[in-house]
């Protein structure tokens, strides 16, 4: 479960009283309720009800709970991961097919998309060998993550599936903007603080020279 709704079950705890509820405290703990249940409907759409109200009854009167702490916190954990990755994969999903429709935009059996900036002339990579290249890597947002101007080798078995893909199809000399979506980069761990989960990478790739 998110912090967001961890924060929103907090939200009912002032309304214990001790007098009698009034119309208006049961019109504002149902509003409550319903508000809470938007929120739980679209974040968590299987979830089991009668275990959510027990589980809330018997927090919020201070009785023993069935689970103890340490378990609470694994699951919750649990959940907060996965529905950060579900999100990550939908983002990824509409910035794939916004990228589709670029003009001058092409795609690779392997899902990458790519634009000729420049043509090449020169020799192809082949897989295994080495390629000089001058790049600059995105991430989706635009920022920079990664760049390198100055002419620097790459053994193709040494980089990401994408480029290994994509560069053998390019000649030297050429300019290529490619668009490789996370299963051909570093797909569902990511890349340390540097690159999230299910992080498609934009790079701007210029072959310099090719060798075996």
């Amino acid at each position: 479960m998110s912090r967001y709704l961890l924060l929103s079950f907090c939200l009912l705890a002032p309304l214990s009283v001790a007098a009698p509820a009034s119309n208006t405290d049961q019109d504002m703990a149902y509003s409550l309720g319903a508000s809470l249940g938007e929120r739980l409907r679209q974040e968590v759409p299987d979830l089991q009800l009668e275990a959510l109200v027990e589980g809330l009854r018997q927090a919020y009167q201070g009785k023993p709970l069935r689970l103890d702490q340490a378990q609470m916190q694994s699951l919750l954990e649990q959940h907060e991961t996965e529905a950060q990755g579900s999100k990550a994969q939908a983002a990824e999903i509409r910035f794939m097919a916004n990228e589709r429709g670029r003009v001058g935009t092409h795609e690779l059996p392997e899902g990458i998309l790519y634009s000729e900036l420049q043509a090449g002339t020169g020799a192809q990579p082949k897989p295994g060998g080495k390629v000089q290249v001058r790049y600059v890597g995105r991430l989706p947002d635009g920022s920079v993550f990664d760049q390198n101007q100055q002419p620097q080798w790459f053994s193709l078995d040494s980089v990401i599936e994408g480029w290994q893909a994509a560069l053998p199809k390019m000649k030297a000399g050429a300019k290529w903007r490619l668009v490789i979506p996370s299963a051909q980069a570093y797909g569902a761990d990511g890349a340390g603080d540097l690159i999230a989960p299910y992080t498609p990478l934009v790079f701007e790739i210029e072959l310099l020279a090719v060798a075996d």
